[in-house]
């Protein structure tokens, strides 16, 4: 059984994503909050759950190191079917991180629902920190959905200047935010600010949800 933390807009969502966490914070954490909360005065609802290694240290209070992300694509898909019996309407998956990158694997494989639209990766971490060259292209590669990433300008795990020298399918669109970090947070000094990049994050995930809607009604 999956538990869900729901965030829904005051009218009928355009869709819902189901969101996934990073490997080192919880589904509440501060930015899971704002970024829910963006999209739902946005008109998507957002329902956020938790791998089970997360989820265990709200009772155990050990913070054990997450598996592998690949042993990790049983638990989203059943987040998934869970979902599927408690929404109507068209469903994203996708994640902050590695909760992106699992939802990008799950993408790939042949079981994914029909009502799966399409991927939402925010801040995809394309390889380790200082590994630049350790890429993990490979899930975003074999997505067989669209795939929305929203990309800090000097995200740590693949900035700008590095993914402007990468090749990716057609069907993977990449939108930076300025001067934003892994977290999409700003230096000091930027004209840009936190709430302003999570906003602009979540106006493009908004809109590719509506450009996937209107290709199944078409």
């Amino acid at each position: 059984m999956t538990d869900f933390l729901w965030t829904r807009p005051s009218s009928m969502p355009s869709a819902t994503l189901l969101l996934a966490h990073g490997a080192g914070a919880p589904m509440d954490s501060a930015f899971m909050t704002r970024l829910a909360e963006a999209l739902t005065s946005e008109g998507v609802a957002v329902a956020r759950f938790e791998f089970p290694y997360m989820a265990a240290r709200r009772s155990d209070g050990r913070k054990l190191p997450p598996p592998r992300a690949e042993k990790l694509i049983g638990a989203f898909q059943t987040a998934v079917q869970t979902v599927l019996h408690e929404v109507d309407g068209p469903l994203l998956i996708g994640g902050k991180s590695m909760g992106g990158r699992v939802a990008a694997m799950l993408a790939g494989g042949a079981s994914l629902p029909g009502r799966v639209l399409g991927v939402v990766c925010v801040g995809y971490p394309f390889h380790p920190t200082a590994k630049p060259e350790h890429w993990r292209l490979e899930p975003l590669q074999q997505a067989s959905r669209p795939v929305l990433i929203a990309q800090g300008e000097r995200d740590p795990f693949g900035s700008r200047a590095e993914l402007e020298a990468v090749s990716l399918p057609a069907n993977v669109e990449i939108v930076f935010l300025e001067d934003g970090n892994h977290d999409l947070g700003p230096r000091g000094q930027s004209p840009a600010t936190w709430d302003g990049n999570i906003g602009a994050a979540a106006r493009s995930i908004a809109d590719f949800a509506r450009r996937l809607g209107s290709r199944t009604s078409a």
